[in-house]
């Protein structure tokens, strides 16, 4: 167990995702592929390392699951385009200076064309619908430079079916509160300027009791710990201003002992074994609580603060002082 992080092992960890294509984990978890890339990219940027990874095999491998049918990003060349692909290529091409590459006009009109008659969005052509949809297409579209295009009311009216009597919101509506379904419902109403929407005091005081004894965070109540949620809750927290409601240093001991102190990696808790998904919400965690030497992050958006801040997209949420050591 490490008391601080172990910024070499992490860098070496995720610069070795790529060289296990001969194993069949490799290749079953094809659809998360496009995800995977940005999770890795995002965190190697938040620890000051992101030319860790090649940027140009990076961009073509984005470029490479273009969808040219429907006009937006698969998971994995050949696969069909999805929202939650098409976000994470955004991102990422966004974070290496390359989103000319880009068909803007398709791919705003492949995310319109998924939003329901209720106002929510599906996923894909295929039609499964969660709040999940929702944030990704308005953070798309806020990144594309086209959140005007999106009809902001029936999209707030839909998070507002979402809301439940202790201030969280579902997947769906009628679905029970959820850290995760939390964080991209409160965040895609602070990209639409529609935080009124949100029962500030309630759902604060759930979040906050997500925190278990040994610093954890879960996702819901009489469920373990989880590091993920380390950023999911915190991100919703700093967004609405009440990040102090948790015990900082517990958290971060918390993602710090379950970091992997061999191989490099973070996983869901201590003794687990890493992915990179854990990886970067950890680090993006750590970020949030102001951990000493490493990048900000907008937790609107999860992406480097300076490249939002750049675009002028910045909303109002606050961290915790950057500590110098």
């Amino acid at each position: 167990m490490s008391t601080s992080l172990l910024v070499p092992l992490h860098v070496a960890y995720v610069r070795a995702l790529g060289n296990s294509k001969d194993e069949l984990s490799y290749h079953l978890t094809a659809h998360l592929r496009m995800n995977a890339v940005y999770w890795g990219l995002t965190a190697l940027c938040i620890i000051g390392h992101k030319d860790a990874l090649d940027r140009d095999e990076m961009v073509d491998f984005v470029m490479s699951c273009w969808d040219d049918e429907a006009g937006a990003f698969g998971a994995h060349p050949d696969h069909d385009a999805h929202l939650l692909s098409t976000l994470s290529a955004i991102q990422i091409l966004l974070m290496q200076d390359a989103l000319n590459r880009v068909d803007v006009d398709r791919v705003v009109k492949f995310i319109l064309s998924l939003q329901q008659p209720s106002g929510i969005f599906a996923g894909d052509a295929f039609g499964e619908t969660d709040t999940r949809f929702l944030y990704c297409a308005v953070n798309a579209l806020s990144l594309l430079g086209r959140l005007h295009e999106l009809d902001v009311e029936k999209s707030v009216a839909y998070i507002r079916r979402c809301k439940n009597f202790d201030g969280g919101f579902g997947a769906i509506a009628g679905a029970e509160s959820h850290a995760a379904q939390v964080f991209v419902c409160v965040a895609a109403l602070a990209i639409m300027d529609r935080l009124d929407e949100v029962d500030q005091p309630t759902l604060c005081w759930w979040l906050s009791e997500r925190q278990l004894p040994n610093g954890g965070l879960n996702g819901r109540p009489e469920k373990l710990e989880d590091v993920c949620y380390s950023f999911f809750i915190l991100s919703a927290l700093s967004i609405l201003g009440k990040l102090t409601w948790i015990d900082a240093s517990k958290l971060e001991a918390f993602i710090l002992s379950a970091q992997d102190t061999e191989s490099g990696g973070i996983a869901d808790r201590p003794g687990d074994v890493p992915d990179v998904f854990h990886t970067i919400f950890g680090v993006a965690g750590l970020s949030l609580l102001g951990y000493p030497g490493l990048v900000d992050l907008d937790p609107v958006y999860c992406m480097p603060a300076s490249i939002i801040e750049n675009m002028g997209l910045r909303k109002e949420w606050k961290a915790l002082q950057r500590r110098a050591s």
